[in-house]
């Protein structure tokens, strides 16, 4: 996981109280993040203020151009002489979720190329509709990205955006384009299935076995986000801990890959020579079967890497702490709540990637 997706992460889970934790501590803008007030409100303007906009855009060009960030809106900053630009007090983006929608309908026309992989979050939002938004910038593909608002192009130079040199443009222009290559997961499935001879979950040595068990089931899916293509495209996964010695994980339905032989509850996988993926083409490596059992003894951890020929490798992971296993096991096994709903917790809480 990047620095500035852990940021936008971080943001995500803890909300307002992240925000707090920055103006208590003081927090410097850095490479990576900084803080803006918003010009624009629900009442007087009807798309984003020309200042707001111009801001979003230098840092689209910016954190694209470089290694990514994040831009917290709602944060007003005071200049130490010592520190830098430190975070001083909230002031709330009034009328948030109008806001948000501006944010959204100004990304594509920002830059050239645009950058589609510009994704906003509501930190909190109170009784008034007022509250905070993350704006998470990751590093672009298609660089160079250059502003529409004055036709600059940004990069970061330690906590600001500057006009990049000419001989950085040169080297961007001159940078061999390169694939890459995101996770996806694809059907995603959640059962509570009985314990049947079919998956021999529970030994006859066992008392009074539970009569069900939770079988959650999703295929891993490469996805070529980048404009030539990608050869050689890999995955590699391995579960560490199942959570409990009745607990399973299956690969499945990995036959049109070149299989490499690994440890036990490894899969190693590698596209054919001949296979080519073309630009936002998308790949099917294999399926998982997650079988839970409500006798969890241990943490739950698979985690897995994905990539190709000449592109940056991609982390991902599954974790669950046991006391969070239990409780979803027995959430699932009692219907507390729809199998949609419990799927959506599943892959939000626990499962994380680098993208």
């Amino acid at each position: 996981m990047s620095r500035a997706e852990d940021i936008f992460q971080k943001l995500v889970y803890f909300g307002e109280d992240a925000i707090d934790e920055f103006i208590i501590n003081q927090q410097t803008e850095e490479l990576f993040f900084y803080f803006k007030q918003a010009v624009s409100t629900g009442k007087n303007f009807t798309t984003l203020h020309r200042d707001d906009r111009k801001n979003l855009a230098k840092a689209i060009s910016g954190f694209g151009n470089s290694e990514g960030g994040v831009v917290i809106w709602g944060v007003e900053c005071s200049r130490d002489i010592e520190i830098g630009d430190v975070a001083k007090a909230k002031v709330k983006v009034q009328n948030v979720h109008r806001f948000l929608s501006w944010l959204e309908n100004a990304i594509s026309g920002c830059t050239i190329p645009s950058h589609n992989k510009v994704r906003n979050h509501i930190i909190s939002v109170d009784e008034n509709g007022d509250g905070f938004i993350a704006t998470y910038i990751p590093k672009s593909e298609l660089a160079p990205l250059m502003t529409t608002t004055n036709s600059t192009i940004y990069i970061r130079s330690g906590s600001n955006n500057v006009p990049a040199p000419y001989a950085v443009i040169a080297g961007m222009f001159g940078r061999r384009p390169q694939p890459n290559i995101d996770l996806q997961l694809g059907k995603k499935l959640l059962e509570v299935l009985e314990n049947t001879d079919e998956d021999m979950l529970y030994p006859n040595s066992i008392d009074n076995p539970p009569e069900e068990y939770v079988k959650i089931n999703f295929a891993l899916q490469a996805e070529n986000n980048s404009n030539v293509i990608a050869r050689e495209v890999y995955l590699s996964c391995r579960t560490l801990n199942y959570g409990g010695e009745y607990n399973k994980v299956r690969f499945l339905n990995y036959n049109q890959m070149d299989s490499i032989p690994g440890v036990e509850g490894q899969l190693n996988l590698i596209t054919r020579p001949e296979l080519r993926l073309p630009p936002r083409g998308v790949l099917r490596f294999a399926n998982i079967d997650i079988i839970l059992s409500p006798y969890i003894e241990e943490d739950f951890l698979l985690e897995g890497v994905i990539g190709a020929e000449s592109s940056a490798p991609k982390d991902f992971r599954i974790y669950i702490p046991k006391n969070k296993l239990r409780s979803f096991v027995a959430k699932a096994l009692r219907r507390e709540d729809e199998a949609d709903l419990l799927l959506n917790e599943f892959f939000t809480d626990f499962f994380r990637s680098e993208f």
